[in-house]
């Protein structure tokens, strides 16, 4: 890297020389060796930097190096020493540049491990380094939990109906948000809160309610379906009889515990911010649950199907049945972090945020109340709302084809009506059929058959196939399916699947993944679609198979299931996901945990099935359950009775 280009880089507009070579001298700075000693309170080591720049308060110190070590750490601390012995007050950040190649090192006001800045790998402009100095949120994942908990007492008692709350708080925040940068606010302190109550105090409810509105106009100007998406939120929300009957009272009291309780507990420009985001949104459905049918995607098990198809920042996502959105911002949240890690100029980051925003998150929601919340989840986490639209997946293979997806995550209705599914797709299924007797699966054979006819064009155009890694959520009663007549549609469904695509892996969730909604136990499919399970050879695919039961959660009253952590406060579900991506990705089969296995259409698609139980692990506990369990069910069959 030439001194020159980092010049240009930075600013030469900012460059700051008072020595020979545009180097800087503190020595000349202060006014002599003596004052220099004064200020400093002893002897420097080294007195001349190579390069400084400064504006608006902020110092970028560069000292140049042809290829930088630990030591070279100690004379960059000695000029922020020397910086803050001489201009007291200016914000530092400290950078060792080699001129062999272009490696890094960047420190934020101390040059030490806790202060080096991981994610500045490439020299950057200088308003760049002065918005690093910008009011930056501090993640609290204990307080905002225990204060959204407060703030769920507090809707309660002015009598916000639960299935509410999430979008009426999502709406507010994002309301708050723009409300904070209008106003030039960049602290959350005493002075500025009395700003905001003085400003919130001088309207009415009906203001109130207005500015939320022109707030969400703004947001969501360059969306698809605009005027669907506000009517629903009015109607859902704005224009909801308890939310028009607040007081002035009560809407201060909410945007007060929002503005004091939560907006400054979370940084959503960090991976843990958006987690923390996500939490406070979805705690909300939590407490709303009321429909034991309901599927809630839990977060962690969204998470951990990402990381499962590899979601990045080169991959366009699509869910069909999105729901509150749950997958899609798991997946934009991944593809932003994801970001971070390029070597990229913070200007080529925004561009390329702006385009995974934009062209990399696809979703259709068909119900009202599901797609408002998918719109404001979106909204609330950086935008990304632009291409969910609502509208009956079946109906959507030209937006399929648009979408041009990489990777599919899904987790489909269960218990569907026939009327929402084309008749093709119920052949077999009898008039009397209330609900989907496949649980779901029709919907992954939809989005085969698209990619089938996909293909077909791409065929015809001489391009090669295209594949596409799909994650799909569906009862452990579609998995364990293989033969006779109440598994007939769904065996012949898993048949024609293979015919065209490969089930990479089949993992055993939690029995209670969904509480404190439905009760169905649950597994993830993994698929890549567009590539025969059968090898060109007639050999089988094998296929992977994890028996992950244990999630390292537990439940929690109001709270559903929550994540367990050590003893030095670690999370055990971090570990947990990091020991089940290893066994998949390295197809490792470990006894009690994961096998392997070719399978048909026609077999138990089920970890249970295939793997060795780890007897070292049994326990005469575990015997006394599997006793207990046995005689209760004998009991409700009413095959035996409980004796006095």
């Amino acid at each position: 890297m030439k001194r020159t280009d980092i010049i240009a880089t930075v600013g030469s507009a900012h460059l700051c020389s008072n020595h020979e070579n545009d180097e800087y001298s503190y020595v000349r700075a202060a006014g002599g060796k003596r004052k220099l000693q004064n200020a400093l309170g002893r002897k420097p080591a080294h007195e001349i930097l190579d390069i400084r720049f400064e504006s608006n308060g902020v110092v970028v110190l560069v000292e140049t190096k042809v290829r930088y070590t630990k030591k070279d750490q100690e004379q960059l601390k000695e000029y922020v020493d020397l910086e803050k012995a001489v201009h007291h007050s200016n914000k530092i950040i400290a950078i060792l540049a080699n001129t062999r190649d272009n490696k890094l090192g960047v420190w934020k006001s101390e040059v030490d491990d806790d202060h080096k800045l991981a994610n500045e790998t490439v020299l950057d402009s200088m308003v760049h380094y002065e918005s690093l100095f910008a009011f930056n949120p501090q993640n609290d994942r204990e307080k905002v939990l225990k204060n959204t908990s407060h703030l769920n007492e507090t809707l309660n008692k002015m009598d916000i109906a639960p299935n509410l709350r999430s979008q009426f708080v999502g709406t507010i925040l994002l309301d708050i948000r723009e409300t904070i940068k209008r106003l030039g606010i960049t602290d959350i302190n005493s002075a500025n809160i009395l700003t905001l109550k003085q400003h919130w105090q001088s309207l009415t409810p009906e203001q109130i309610r207005a500015g939320i509105e022109v707030t969400l106009k703004d947001l969501l100007k360059e969306s698809t379906e605009v005027e669907l998406k506000i009517r629903l939120l009015q109607s859902n929300v704005l224009e909801n009889s308890k939310v028009k009957n607040l007081k002035k009272k009560n809407w201060l009291t909410i945007l007060d515990e929002i503005v004091t309780g939560i907006y400054p507990y979370i940084n959503p420009n960090s991976s843990e911010g958006q987690d923390i985001l996500n939490l406070f949104f979805t705690a909300f459905n939590k407490y709303s649950i009321t429909d034991k049918n309901q599927a809630f995607t839990p977060d962690h098990i969204a998470h951990f199907m990402c990381r499962v198809t590899d979601v990045d920042c080169t991959k366009r996502v699509f869910d069909g049945t999105c729901g509150s959105g749950s997958f899609l911002v798991q997946a934009m949240v991944l593809e932003l972090a994801d970001c971070s890690k390029q070597k990229l100029s913070q200007a080529d980051k925004k561009k390329l945020e702006e385009d995974i925003k934009k062209h990399h998150i696809y979703g259709v929601e068909i119900e009202d109340t599901a797609f408002g919340l998918a719109t404001t989840n979106m909204l609330i986490h950086g935008d990304g709302n632009s291409n969910v639209i609502k509208d009956n997946l079946f109906h959507c293979e030209d937006f399929i084809r648009r979408a041009d997806p990489d990777i599919i995550l899904m987790n489909p209705p269960y218990n569907a009506v026939p009327i929402n599914i084309p008749l093709e797709y119920q052949a077999g299924w009898g008039t009397g059929s209330k609900f989907d007797p496949t649980k779901g699966l029709i919907f992954l054979k939809f989005l085969s058959d698209v990619l089938v006819n996909i293909n077909k064009q791409r065929l015809s155009n001489r391009q090669p196939k295209k594949e596409i890694k799909l994650a799909i959520l569906l009862p452990v009663a579609v998995a364990k399916a293989k033969g006779g007549n109440k598994d007939k549609q769904i065996v012949e469904l898993k048949k024609e699947l293979l015919e065209e695509n490969t089930l990479e892996a089949v993992f055993s969730l939690p029995v209670d993944v969904f509480y404190p909604g439905t009760s169905v136990t649950v597994c993830c499919m993994v698929f890549t679609l567009g590539r025969s399970h059968k090898r060109n050879d007639g050999t089988t695919h094998e296929t992977f198979f994890g028996y992950f039961r244990d999630d390292s959660h537990k439940k929690k009253k109001n709270l559903g299931r929550i994540e367990r952590f050590d003893s030095s406060n670690k999370s055990l579900w971090k570990q947990t996901e990091e020991l089940w991506l290893d066994l998949f990705r390295n197809k490792k089969t470990v006894d009690g945990l994961s096998a392997k296995k070719a399978v048909s259409g026609t077999d138990e698609w089920l970890c249970e099935a295939y793997m060795k139980t780890d007897y070292s692990k049994l326990t005469q506990n575990d015997f006394q359950q599997t006793v207990n369990n046995f005689l209760a069910y004998l009991v409700k069959e009413g095959r035996t009775y409980e004796s006095n």
